[in-house]
């Protein structure tokens, strides 16, 4: 992974930061990383994330998968941190898969989530549930409604489940009393940093990618980790999104230009929003995908409130396809180009259109979207996110506004008394009818 944070100085850029201030913020980058390497080095809760590449064992998240290797498709139940970073690998390397289809019950939406069901050949698919907890509410009902498809399609789930759980829980319980095979979310690790532990590469495994190779790609990562942005693309990138933040552009757009990082823009922005918003501050992040939206969003961008950072993920290499050759003469010169030099074109395009307009852009680069460079790219992010909150003074690894949101849910379906269910009830209302 390669960092370039041209655009984003103040000599290109309003809001930018200077040469000048950015080796200023170079000081507090070191202190921070001393920080950082010592919470690495002692397992702290959070820290101890930065650790999985060399503390994943891709050999018994195989062994797990074993019985359930000859499935035709795998549904994921899991949410937020339990799905979002496998989604984002297998999504990724979808076509260097083994074609196993790949369903991730994220949402609790009935239509959509008996869609999926009904459209899944039960008796070859695999299910893959995912909590630490054991205990979160939309992961466990999602899971009651898989096994109860299962049932009633006459399919015997328990031969067909894998667990990811904590050390203990209801579904730590399940698995004792089926002896269903299970892997053990790593202590200390946040859900959302998790993407490099079973967490995240149970359903690469089902699917057939090169867990070693995604890991590597995450210690490689891990061995650019220094005391300055200027050797770090990890940290440049979090420093300068932050440094950018205090300057104004309080929104962080992430547009990958390949359709197969789409969902790598979700991850980002769940890591990005969940470890920062904190105390009034973070950037809010936002997701596009090039070229899709340059036609729907870039008008905002380039002439809209000086308040983004536009952050741009393109891959160096991809496979290729040649445009045939038109009679019309106006698109008479798309006949001479192929479909990777239209999308580099557009890139280069929409990047220099923004610079011209003097709004901050960066650019992440990798290779090409494999599983060596996937797992550079999730693990670059996520030290850029501990560096960012090191430099915001935010507890990076909680997640308090999510957590009153889960006891108001409980509280209202009645799974315990919860003084915050009570705040819908006090909700100011303003109604206008049709």
């Amino acid at each position: 992974m390669n960092v370039d944070i041209g655009n984003a100085l103040g000599s290109v850029a309003s809001p930018g930061i200077s040469r000048a201030a950015l080796e200023h913020l170079d000081e507090q980058v070191a202190d921070a990383h001393e920080r950082i390497e010592r919470g690495m080095a002692n397992g702290e809760h959070g820290y101890e994330a930065l650790n999985l590449p060399e503390r994943t064992d891709p050999d018994k998240i195989r062994a797990a998968v074993e019985p359930v290797a000859d499935c035709d498709a795998l549904v994921t139940v899991g949410i937020g941190g339990s799905a979002l970073g496998a989604a984002t690998i297998v999504d990724a390397l979808e076509e260097r898969g083994d074609g196993t289809e790949t369903v991730f019950l994220d949402n609790v939406d009935p239509e959509w989530v008996t869609a999926h069901l009904e459209a899944l050949p039960l008796e070859a698919t695999a299910i893959n549930v995912v909590s630490r907890s054991g205990t979160t509410a939309e992961t466990l009902a999602n899971f009651l409604v898989v096994r109860e498809a299962f049932e009633s399609a006459g399919v015997d789930w328990t031969e067909r489940t894998i667990v990811t759980t904590g050390e203990s829980g209801p579904l730590r319980d399940l698995v004792d009393r089926h002896d269903l095979p299970s892997l053990t979310v790593p202590d200390g690790v946040p859900g959302r940093y998790a993407a490099l532990s079973a967490v995240g590469l149970v359903a690469a495994a089902v699917c057939g990618h090169d867990l070693e190779a995604i890991l590597e790609g995450a210690a490689a990562e891990r061995e650019t980790l220094s005391g300055s942005l200027f050797d770090c693309p990890a940290y440049a990138y979090g420093a300068t999104a932050y440094a950018l933040d205090q300057r104004g552009a309080g929104t962080n757009a992430m547009v990958p230009y390949a359709e197969s990082l789409e969902t790598y823009a979700e991850w980002f922005a769940q890591l990005w929003a969940e470890s920062l918003g904190k105390d009034d501050l973070g950037q809010t992040p936002v997701r596009a995908l090039g070229v899709t939206d340059q036609h729907s969003q870039l008008q905002l961008y380039r002439a809209g409130p000086r308040d983004k950072l536009v952050t741009f993920v393109r891959p160096l290499e991809a496979p290729d396809r040649e445009i045939p050759a038109t009679e019309v003469d106006d698109l008479s010169y798309l006949g001479d180009a192929t479909l990777g030099e239209l999308l580099d074109a557009e890139f280069e395009a929409t990047e220099a259109s923004l610079a011209a307009a003097s709004r901050p852009n960066v650019r992440i680069e990798l290779e090409c979207v494999d599983a060596d460079e996937i797992g550079s790219l999730l693990y670059g992010m996520e030290a850029a996110c501990v560096l960012a909150g090191e430099l915001y003074g935010v507890d990076t690894f909680e997640q308090p506004a999510v957590e009153w949101a889960k006891k108001a849910t409980r509280g209202l379906l009645g799974g315990g008394e919860f003084e915050e269910a009570n705040a819908v009830t006090e909700k100011t209302t303003l109604r206008v009818d049709h």
